[in-house]
This record gives C-alpha cells, structure tokens and sequence, in this order.
C-alpha cells in the first residue's frame, strides 16, 4: 500500500514541507549532489540559485522523483523527506507523490487540447466525472492562476492558441487544479518576455501564500523579487542557505559574494 504524503494544513506539526538529510546525487560516476541538507518551510517561496550544472536543478527532480526515468541517476545516500515521509521508502508511489509535488517547467507544455481540457485533464485522471465539479475545479484553477478573466470566453478553444505567458499560466492552473501540497518551478520565466516574466512572478508571489514553492532560476533578481529564502549551490554542494534579503545584502561565504558580485556563472 503506499504511503499517505499528503499534509494536514492546520496541523503545527507540519510546518516543514521538505526536509533534506545528507543527500549524495549520482549520475552513474558523477557525483552531482554532496551532503545536501536542508529545511524548506510550508507556505513559502524558496528560490535555487547557482551556475549551471551546480546541481540545483538536479535536487528539484529529487523532491518528485523525476530522476527515477533517467538510466543510472540515484540517492546513494541520505533522505528526502515530503511532509514527513521518507520518499525513497518502498511503499512510497511515485505516481502518488507527484500528485503531491507538482512541476512547472521551463518551456510551457499544454497538452494539444482545450484550455478547458489541460485544467480538468488530471481530476478526470483521479476519477472525477462530474460536471459540475470539473467546471468548479477550472475555474478555481484558471483564477489562482490569474488566467480566468483572459480566457473565460474561450475555454474550448486550443491551449496553443494562448501567448506564450498564457499557457504558462495555464500549465500552473493544471498543476494546482490537482491540489498538490507543493509546486517545483524549474526556470519558469527562462523563455517569457518581460511582461509575461511579471505576470508569472506576481503570480508565485500570490501562490506562496496557499503552497509550498521551490523555483530553480538563474535570474538573481527574480529570486530576490519572489522568495523569502534562497539556496546558493555550487559544484553539487549547498554553499549557503538563507533569507533571501539577508544572502543578497550580507552573504557569509566568500564563494556566494563572488557569484552574487558576478565574477562566475
């Protein structure tokens, strides 16, 4: 049977979404994680920062078990712990733990169907068919996600009919409409223009008040603007972890002054 993950909000107890213990990261011989640990709060935004190949996107996969696909990638040592549960234990289902953990990635991905359809495509997976409850669900969906008043009018038409910002949104609204208990965001505004960038960065701010984000970008002044904490990794370790003002303004590792400064990445 697998195991439960999903999180009682009101419960104290849970005030930590994510807990990382001494995490070693493996693609076949390479060691892409070093004893990574970490405490990532409920209801706020986190941001990963780093250059490339740092190992901060790598450690997003982890928290929903993405890297499972790829051959020869594995947790050779440490935990990851999603609202309490050990993820990597034997009654923990992967397909259940991404309903819990939901992804955003960098190129927007609407499935090739209604804006309608792409919303209500993952409660008809879960077994809902009523229609009233599916068009609810939509329309709860397409409103966090600040897409509702743009598209209200057209839900039936083509997902790929929207502008590029669009369908970001709306790949948000198809996250939330399943109601996880957290969002990964791996460089969600890499290929958005500025005001689309604006559009999706007011929106992380609003969503960090009901979920747990953790977005992965390189734009350090996206990171100051959404998170309340923020991870510098370098060369698979976590070289700093702190609140976001406090790393930008005072950083206390020489190697995140000189990242911050410019110098690299």
């Amino acid at each position: 049977m697998s195991r439960d993950i999903s999180v009682d909000s009101e419960n104290p107890a849970h005030d930590l979404s994510i807990r990382v213990r001494d995490v070693d990261f493996y693609y076949g011989a390479t060691h892409s994680l070093k004893n990574v640990s970490m405490d990532i709060a409920r209801h706020q935004v986190t941001a990963f920062i780093g250059p490339s190949g740092c190992g901060k996107s790598t450690l997003l996969r982890c928290f929903n078990r993405m890297n499972d696909f790829i051959p020869d990638a594995k947790v050779k040592k440490g935990q990851i712990f999603i609202n309490g549960i050990e993820i990597h234990g034997k009654d923990v289902d992967g397909v259940e733990l991404r309903r819990h953990v939901g992804m955003v990635y960098q190129k927007s991905n609407p499935f090739p169907r209604s804006i309608y359809e792409n919303v209500a495509y993952g409660p008809r997976i879960l077994g809902e068919k009523k229609h009233s409850t599916l068009d609810a669900i939509v329309e709860r969906s397409l409103r966090s996600s600040a897409l509702w008043d743009e598209v209200k009018d057209r839900l039936h038409d083509s997902a790929h009919g929207l502008s590029g910002g669009q369908q970001q949104r709306l790949c948000i609204a198809r996250t939330i409409a399943v109601e996880p208990s957290i969002i990964l965001m791996d460089e969600p505004c890499s290929a958005l223009d500025p005001v689309a960038t604006a559009h999706v960065e007011e929106l992380i701010h609003d969503l960090g008040k009901k979920f747990t984000i953790v977005i992965v970008t390189h734009n350090m002044q996206q990171a100051l603007r959404v998170s309340q904490k923020t991870a510098f990794f370098y060369l698979g370790e976590l070289i700093e972890y702190a609140d976001t003002h406090t790393l930008f303004r005072e950083p206390s590792h020489p190697q995140t002054k000189l990242y911050l400064a410019g110098k690299f990445g």
